[in-house]
């Protein structure tokens, strides 16, 4: 490798004495490191460090750009840290990163634990919601956390979930000589003086949170009515064909609840809503399943030239409002491959999608649905609206 003028160096709570003989070599010669306060206070850079700035931006080290530059990052620079923001801005000669052992591997070895049983989060910004399609009987989390005060939020949220009895091991500082290892229940959570930085290893000891099948109950959404209902939204999601990273359009989304569920099992989603108060359930439903960092709200009414400025998608969803200009502009946009799904209830709707089928292929479904209810003293079949669905492949 060419001489790059990026170090990303991993540093532990063990400080210089942890460094390899090379990562410790690009540190001395750095003219400028990036670093928390922490991290510069361990590795004595002096008047060569700079604390990343607030909010956190990678601008500031993509400005000294040739010259001799370090960041410094706890344990695995590109697991959770500073080193998975600035590569994608660099080319592969530009950088070399020198990690050192994660907090994830740390902890698990403080445990017992095999780290490829284990599911690692990194939780310093993220809302604790990520968990809820983990808290599983038996299911060992480790949670990256933001300060000292974090795991006793998060105890009260477990216990909000219905995951009381949750053991909590409370990690401190690791790695280093004032490493400290407490444990807890979630429901007796009273350890005090947490020191940052800060990881939370769970043992989830009986079942919670959300089942990882699609056809979440409606009642998981915040919505006015207006949702897809449980067992279409199950059909649905299977036509859509979801795939971790892949891009969903969902026009006239509603409560949101094909995007939730679509981003729940790895996508990502823009949802696409006129109505303010849909909206308004949209972005309570992306706060409340955590997914601010997959799942996008567009408000306004969905016309075809609004498209154009949107990331191409893998799959689009429409599940109320088609019309021939909308389908017809669909087709002259999307790429080749571009999943499409379409539900329809009413008559005019089922006559679009009939005639769209014959001229593109396709599947054509009708799906009729009844569930039981009372019928005077004893119960019956109650039919709901037939749904028409039409999905095809461009």
């Amino acid at each position: 490798m060419a001489d790059p003028w990026l170090h990303v160096i991993g540093l532990n709570e063990d400080g210089l004495c942890g460094l390899s003989s090379t990562a410790r070599k690009a540190l001395d010669a750095a003219a400028v490191i990036f670093g928390g306060p922490r991290h510069l206070e361990l590795a004595q850079v002096g008047a060569r460090g700079q604390a990343w700035p607030v909010p956190f931006s990678v601008d500031p080290v993509l400005a000294l750009r040739g010259q001799k530059v370090v960041i410094l990052a706890s344990g695995d620079p590109l697991w959770f840290g500073a080193g998975g923001s600035i590569v994608p801005h660099l080319a592969p000669d530009e950088w070399r990163s020198f990690p050192a052992p994660s907090t994830f591997a740390l902890a698990a070895n403080q445990l017992g634990w095999r780290l490829e049983d284990t599911r690692c989060f990194g939780l310093h910004a993220a809302p604790f919601a990520q968990l809820s399609g983990h808290l599983h009987k038996d299911q060992q989390l480790i949670c990256l956390l933001r300060d000292g005060a974090a795991p006793a939020e998060l105890a009260a949220w477990l216990v909000a979930q219905g995951a009381a009895q949750t053991e909590m091991h409370v990690m401190e500082r690791l790695g280093g000589p004032q490493e400290r290892l407490r444990h807890a229940r979630a429901d007796g959570f009273d350890l005090t003086d947490v020191q940052a930085p800060v990881a939370v290893a769970l043992h989830i000891t009986q079942n919670a949170g959300r089942a990882n099948s699609p056809g979440l109950p409606d009642d998981s959404f915040a919505h006015d009515g207006q949702i897809t209902k449980q067992p279409i939204r199950t059909l649905t999601i299977a036509a859509l064909a979801p795939r971790k990273g892949a891009l969903l359009w969902d026009i006239g989304a509603g409560s949101g609840s094909i995007s939730v569920e679509w981003c729940l099992a790895g996508g990502r989603a823009v949802a696409m809503e006129a109505k303010p108060q849909r909206c308004a359930n949209i972005t309570s439903n992306i706060a409340g399943f955590g997914l601010a960092q997959q799942m996008t709200l567009v408000e306004g009414k969905v016309e075809p030239t609004r498209l154009h400025n949107l990331p191409q998608p893998d799959a689009v969803f429409i599940g109320g409002g088609a019309n021939e200009a909308l389908v017809a502009a669909l087709f002259d946009l999307l790429p080749q491959g571009t999943r499409l799904v379409i539900n329809g209830v009413t008559l005019e709707t089922e006559m679009l999608l009939a005639d769209w089928h014959a001229r593109k292929g396709g599947s054509l479904l009708r799906i009729e649905l009844a569930s039981a209810a009372p019928l005077g003293k004893m119960r019956g079949w109650q039919p709901a609206r037939p749904v028409v669905q039409w999905s095809v492949v461009l």
